[in-house]
């Protein structure tokens, strides 16, 4: 049996000083003579001495873990970011814990408690598209674990947050196609509780206005960020008797829905219909027609959005000036909106 660990009560006994007082001079504390440190490293070091893990943590108040909350590990763009986020978590010492809501606020109440019980060190988060409340984050920073909010985020809690530019981005898709010749341009877009999903439309709607077109009602319906739901909506936009010559989708994951939907009814893209996503789904480029979106750098929001959560665990007790951090989106244009132009 091989022996047992070294004990700070060890060295203190050997010494003959106090346990406090070893533990002060293992932490280079100022309140012990330089004499008294030297005796104790010294000792320490012919013992091959190491601290205990746990014991360390809860001495400094940390257990060098972070959560992250995500509605969708599915979703390409989230499992993405939870990437970025260990990246510079693990090089950093750092533990994550991976939670889903499944856009449920009950689930994010749930996962933050989880959270706090769990005694994690900051959380990561994008919304739920139900949550309409967030004094569950507020408890958790009152409880000094502090938050970091990316892609969706609210104003009513005061920290960092990490997103893109969706208002630029969702006015450059919609101008691409106006500048296709697409006359009749419809936009799906996410849940109106989200301010991805406002900025979006938002966008849309100040290129029409900019290019003369008419912001018309019938032609903008919402949908949750899903499959299901774009295939639904398409159905409703081409049921229409003034049906729409080009749709925005306000996500790849409603576009795919809309795809299939209209290939389903025997429209042709872009000829009958051009289509956009937003997000740039890896499979998007491997759909018939290959899908134009907005692509937005994921890996890099999740990166982001963890570094700014370490400097304020790290940097505790001292006063932080916090910032949005606003991304920049890219258009990648493919055979589904290159309407031929006469």
């Amino acid at each position: 049996m091989g022996k047992a660990s070294v004990t700070i009560k060890e060295i203190a006994r050997e010494l003959n000083v106090s346990k406090s007082t070893v533990s002060r001079a293992l932490r280079d504390s100022s309140e012990i003579s330089e004499d008294t440190k030297q005796r104790v490293l010294e000792l320490a070091r012919q013992l091959n001495y190491s601290p205990n893990p746990i014991a360390l943590s809860l001495l400094k108040n940390r257990t060098h873990t972070i959560g992250i909350i995500v509605p969708d590990i599915a979703n390409a763009f989230f499992s993405s970011a939870i990437a970025g986020v260990e990246d510079v978590a693990y090089s950093r010492g750092y533990h994550v814990m991976i939670y889903q809501s499944h856009e449920s606020y009950e689930r994010e109440l749930i996962d933050t408690r989880h959270i706090a019980t769990r005694r994690a060190d900051g959380l990561v988060v994008s919304l739920a598209s139900s949550s309409e409340r967030y004094d569950h984050f507020r408890e958790l920073q009152e409880k000094d674990i502090p938050v970091v909010f990316f892609d969706r985020v609210t104003d009513a809690i005061t920290t960092h947050k990490v997103l893109v530019d969706d208002y630029k981005g969702a006015f450059e898709a919609t101008e691409h196609l106006i500048k296709r010749g697409c006359k009749h341009i419809a936009h799906i877009a996410g849940p109106p509780k989200l301010s991805i999903s406002r900025n979006r439309l938002n966008g849309y709607r100040d290129a029409l206005n900019k290019y003369g077109f008419p912001f018309r009602d019938e032609w903008v319906v919402s949908s949750e960020y899903n499959q299901a739901g774009g295939t639904e909506r398409a159905y409703q936009l081409m049921a229409l008797r003034e049906r729409p010559d080009a749709i925005f989708a306000a996500s790849d994951r409603i576009a795919l829905g809309v795809h299939w939907a209209l290939r389903q009814l025997g429209y042709r893209m872009p000829e009958d219909v051009a289509l956009i996503g937003f997000s740039d789904l890896a499979i998007s480029s491997l759909l018939d027609p290959p899908l134009s979106s907005v692509a937005q750098p994921s890996f890099e929001i999740g990166q982001q959005a963890a570094e700014l959560l370490l400097e304020l665990i790290e940097s505790r007790n001292t006063p932080v000036s916090f910032e949005t951090r606003v991304l920049k989106t890219k258009l990648m244009v493919r055979k589904s909106s290159m309407k031929e132009t006469s």
